[in-house]
Formats: C-alpha cells, sequence, structure tokens
C-alpha cells in the first residue's frame, strides 16, 4: 500500500530512471550530475553543471479522485488521498550545446517513457503491482514561470514542467471500527396519555 513516502519515491525513481538510461553518447557531451533537489537545495547559491535537476515545487489534489474510494471498501473505509506533484525539470550546463542537448533528451526520455510502476517506483513507497504514476507534460505561462525563479537564488535555467498523476497514498492501519448504533422504540403521547 503506498504510504507517505509515495511522494519522495516518485521524484527519487523519476531521477534514478533518468540517470540509468543516460547514454554514453551523450555523455561525451555532458558528463552529467542528476539530483533530487529539496526546496532549499534549489534556492542555494551553489553552482551545478552540468547536470538535470528535479523539484518538486508543487502537491495538490487530484480534483477527479478527490474523494473517491478503493474498489470494494465497505461504507466506513477511510479514503486514500489521490494526488498530484509539480515537478521543474532544469537543465544546467555552462555551454549552449550541453543545455540543450540535456532538456531535449530528458523530454523525449518522459516522452516515450511517461509511466512509472512497479519495476521503476522505489520500494520505499510501498508500491503494489496495479500502482502506476503518470508523467505528463504541463504548461505554465512564463510569468508563472519567471514568479518560480524570481523566488529562487539562482538565475533563470532552461526548465520544463512535469506533473506526476495520479500518487496515492494509503491511510495508516486497519479502518476504524464503525460504533454500535443503539436502537430504541419512540412513544408518542397524546393530551391523555401514551397513545
Amino acid at each position: 500500500m503506498p504510504n507517505v513516502h509515495a511522494v519522495h519515491s516518485v521524484g527519487h525513481s523519476l531521477v534514478t530512471w533518468l540517470k540509468n538510461s543516460y547514454p554514453a553518447e551523450i555523455r561525451e557531451i555532458a558528463d552529467c550530475e542528476f539530483s533530487l533537489l529539496s526546496s532549499g537545495e534549489m534556492a542555494s547559491k551553489e553552482e551545478r553543471g552540468p547536470a538535470l535537476t528535479l523539484w518538486l515545487y508543487r502537491v495538490g489534489w487530484n480534483e477527479h479522485l478527490r474523494h473517491a474510494g478503493r474498489r470494494g471498501d465497505g461504507p466506513g473505509a477511510r479514503t486514500p488521498m489521490f494526488l498530484e506533484l509539480h515537478f521543474l525539470l532544469t537543465a544546467w550546463a555552462d555551454n549552449a550545446l550541453a543545455e540543450h542537448t540535456l532538456i531535449t533528451w530528458a523530454m523525449r526520455q518522459l516522452h516515450d517513457h511517461p509511466m512509472l510502476d512497479l519495476s521503476t517506483l522505489s520500494p520505499e513507497g510501498g508500491w503494489t503491482a496495479g500502482d502506476q504514476v503518470q508523467v505528463v507534460p504541463a504548461e505554465l505561462s512564463t510569468e508563472e514561470l519567471m514568479r518560480i525563479w524570481d523566488t529562487l537564488e539562482p538565475a533563470y535555467r532552461l526548465s520544463v514542467v512535469y506533473v506526476a498523476r495520479v500518487v496515492r497514498v494509503d491511510p495508516d492501519g486497519p479502518a476504524p471500527e464503525a460504533l454500535p448504533v443503539a436502537a430504541s422504540r419512540f412513544v408518542f403521547s397524546g393530551p391523555g396519555g401514551a397513545s
């Protein structure tokens, strides 16, 4: 059952998968590092490169599954959370060839392989055989993208946005047992006593 580590598992799995599929012919152009960054790391002034980084900048509810339960759950069962993860994929390089090649290669990889499943998701997320996470490109306006970069210390770098959906996070432990319902008879009485 996907647990509280599922969100980190998705980002970690994406970075690991990109790193493991990075081809030797592109490595000759840019011997790239791959990193999953926290908000603090993304905002630091540390110079990177050549590198591809993935930063989770927003977590949101999936609007279609917000209150959906799992198939076969009985009444009173606690529902899982269904989340969408918004990532910024960024190329860091000191020359145009490396920067453009890195971002294009990563975009092509995610275009050709948009699904993460049990074989590619890291185990700390508690994934099961039926779990799949779809990674799709998202659009941000130039203004929205610049607003993100304005809050960060490094200057703007070539970036693309992806959404990982739907990430299920199950509740901990068994569902609470329903409280017993006490039944009683209603007795109506009129002006002259019980009826």
